[in-house]
């Protein structure tokens, strides 16, 4: 045991490991609310807290705990071949549906686009029709 932790028994970074996971386990909520009180109360450790919540990508996407929590869940067994082999069809099924859809939008969103391109091209071509006739009256 070092001088350090001879007083208590643990070692000196062992705080913030347990605040991280006390945080993680409450989620992003918690991380939000930390950051804030301490922008509040001592504003260049809340600039601390929110870069370390930034860096650590804590207040965007799934949170750990979502993320370590439902991962398990797709491939673990019930112990049942039956109900396995149809929830793995079924999700195969859902997959398939998500990425028919996914297509459809794109293909949605390319249609919306070329048709606002051409009625673009549709008024800039009147523009230029109408910008040479008012051309040849004035002349």
């Amino acid at each position: 045991m070092t001088p350090a932790t001879a007083h208590t028994g643990r070692m000196p970074g062992n705080w913030f490991a347990k605040a991280e996971a006390w945080l993680d386990a409450r989620g992003k909520g918690a991380w939000i609310a930390l950051t804030i009180v301490t922008l509040f109360a001592v504003w260049p450790v809340g600039v601390a807290v929110l870069a370390y919540a930034l860096w650590t990508r804590r207040l965007f996407g799934p949170s750990r705990r979502d993320v370590r929590r439902m991962a398990p869940m797709r491939f673990r067994s019930s112990g049942n071949t039956a109900f396995d082999a149809y929830k793995a069809d079924m999700l195969r099924r859902l997959e398939d549906e998500q990425e028919a859809f996914e297509s459809f939008l794109e293909r949605l969103r390319e249609a919306k686009d070329k048709a606002e391109f051409d009625q673009f091209m549709q008024d800039r071509e009147k523009r230029a029709t109408n910008g040479d006739e008012t051309r040849h009256a004035n002349a």
